[in-house]
């Protein structure tokens, strides 16, 4: 089993920043690919960006690309979120999410992760 809880939410300015933590207990998070999606009211829950268990390799939407960087600290069993020139559509609870690994084939697929965090709102206002 592995837990994880996000934090760092909160209002923010059109433009500004914010930095989401993803904290983790439970089995060896180094083990773990780590994916963060989004959802918004009335929408789909989507895919932000995600992180290779071995190689580092990150995927991003289209939409955050060159404004989200997806990190992870290992020795803190931390993942992060690093999200600046925010945008109103950036508004949304931003969940995170274990998977065993992902690919450029399936990172963005929901199904490939087994473990959630409780969310955490970002509302960006205009």
């Amino acid at each position: 089993q592995v837990q994880l809880v996000e934090s760092g939410g909160g209002l923010v300015q059109a433009g500004g920043s914010l930095r989401l933590s993803c904290a983790a207990s439970g089995r060896t998070f180094s083990n773990y690919a780590m994916g963060w999606f989004r959802q918004a009211p009335g929408q789909e829950r989507d895919a932000v960006a995600a992180i290779r268990w071995r190689g580092g390799s990150q995927y991003y939407a289209d939409s955050v690309k060159g404004r989200f960087t997806i990190s992870r600290d290992n020795a803190k069993n931390t993942v992060y979120l690093q999200m600046n020139s925010l945008k109103p559509e950036d508004t949304a609870v931003y969940y995170c999410a274990a998977a065993p690994d992902v690919y450029r084939s399936n990172w963005y697929a929901s199904s490939n992760y087994d473990y959630w965090g409780q969310g955490t709102q970002v509302t960006v206002s205009s």
